[in-house]
């Protein structure tokens, strides 16, 4: 045990994948059990290892319906999942080491200050893992609340219905789990400003992250006194949050299919709803596979962009995605540097963004491209979503998941593992494996373009 420990000691960064994997593990074998399962046909191990890393890594795809298969014991399995992943095994895992040896090593100091970006004081990281744990409560209970009021007195569902439906969409939305205890996900609730007000609100602010939105209570709202990680986070997202909704209208305006039949005024609901859950939460309100298929790509690049960083969302970050633009900016306009808000980018994360970009890019691009190995009868398009769903945790699916032949289910869970855990672990190796030299080889100019 001793040899064990030290092992980790020297490699903490281990513990990250494996608090996962752990977790994973404990929720395939209690959703296989049969007190799980609330029909006759069973649950295949493949099934209870695929829905297992759908809700630990807080994705939503799913390829049983949530609605009818689960018995309530399976239901509420799928929504602690849910819990610990958006919490996050990172956090649980610094939360036990302080417990086990009442102090913070260099290293996992370096492991959660990568997860958080940077931009939380990580002196006290209990005071940090509590503090979120505070939001994340406050937010999902009150979703919660809103919820169930909505779903008993408007919906008549008995009080336990109403408190229950409005627990697991409110934990879900807030975390992005994408998991709904409605066969279509929300879609007979499209243009219930009350249902859908509160999940889209919650969504977004489970998406900015736990470093924006202590920032936010810190400063005051002073915009002038944000760290620049703010700032990008939210610029970038309120761009993607409103050319995102207007896309999405006017690409689904008169699609018979999805807005088409809605008068105009009833359209915009669901157009943000979708813009909102493509970058983070999973669930949907019009059907995802009856939309354009231009509609599909726009909602390809979202998902791979995501949320914030240090959120419940997935992706490549929201942050990630801006720093590549305005390196792109400013070699356009020919600056010596490159700049946002008038603060210069460091070397260093540029090159970090470039690299978990373009790994994210091959990553996918390898799933997708296996997964129409295995399916060569669904279209391109239909493969590239749902490969960019699941690398990105995102949850949502043009109807292929239940579909998938066991391969492309593993090809699967491994896009969900890897894009849960991959931004991370790629973050903190290169903030360890950061080296400093004393010299430095000879400039080279190869031709570019």
């Amino acid at each position: 045990m001793r040899r064990f420990l030290s092992w980790f000691n020297r490699h903490p960064v281990r513990l990250v994948p494996l608090g996962f994997g752990v977790a994973i593990a404990i929720t395939s074998v209690l959703l296989w059990l049969p007190v799980s399962q609330g029909t006759a046909q069973g649950t295949s191990a493949v099934d209870a290892l695929y829905i297992a890393t759908s809700a630990v890594t807080v994705t939503g795809l799913v390829t049983l319906d949530t609605a009818t298969h689960w018995t309530l014991f399976g239901e509420t399995v799928i929504m602690i999942a849910m819990q610990i992943g958006g919490l996050g095994i990172m956090s649980s895992a610094v939360f036990m080491g302080l417990v086990v040896s009442k102090r913070l090593g260099m290293r996992t100091r370096l492991i959660a200050q990568a997860e958080a970006n940077r931009a939380i004081n990580m002196g006290d990281v209990r005071h940090v893992v509590l503090r979120a744990f505070l939001v994340m409560l406050a937010v999902e209970l009150i979703t919660s609340a809103l919820l169930a009021l909505r779903f008993h007195f408007e919906y008549d569902f008995t009080t336990f219905e109403a408190i229950w439906q409005g627990l697991f969409h409110g934990i879900s939305s807030f975390n992005s789990g994408g998991f709904s205890l409605f066969s279509n996900s929300l879609e007979d609730f499209e243009n219930d400003a009350w249902i859908m007000g509160p999940i889209i609100v919650s969504s977004i602010i489970g998406g900015l992250g736990m470093p924006v939105l202590f920032e936010l209570a810190r400063r005051n709202w002073g915009h002038r006194k944000w760290t620049l990680h703010t700032k990008m986070t939210l610029t970038g997202t309120t761009i993607l949050f409103v050319g995102g909704f207007f896309v999405f209208l006017v690409f689904e305006w008169s699609n018979p299919a999805t807005l088409g039949p809605f008068a105009w005024h009833e359209k915009l609901l669901p157009a943000l709803a979708q813009d909102v859950m493509l970058r983070s939460t999973g669930f949907n309100t019009i059907p995802v596979g009856e939309m354009h298929t231009h509609s599909l790509l726009v909602g390809v690049v979202l998902m791979f962009i995501g949320g914030g960083a240090a959120s419940t969302a997935g992706g490549i970050k929201v942050t990630t995605f801006f720093v590549l633009l305005w390196v792109i900016w400013s070699e356009i306009r020919g600056e010596p540097d490159a700049s946002a808000f008038r603060t210069r980018l460091s070397d260093s994360v540029i090159r970090q963004a470039l690299s978990v970009a373009l790994l994210y890019v091959a990553f996918i691009a390898a799933g997708a491209i296996l997964m129409q190995m295995f399916e060569p009868h669904i279209l391109l398009h239909d493969i590239l979503f749902e490969a960019t769903s699941a690398g990105a945790t995102v949850g949502q699916s043009t109807g292929i998941t239940p579909e998938l032949s066991t391969p492309s289910k593993v090809v699967s869970i491994v896009l969900m593992y890897g894009g849960r855990l991959g931004p991370v672990l790629l973050a903190t190796s290169l903030a360890i494996r950061t080296r400093h030299r004393l010299y430095r080889y000879p400039v080279g100019r190869p031709l570019v373009g």
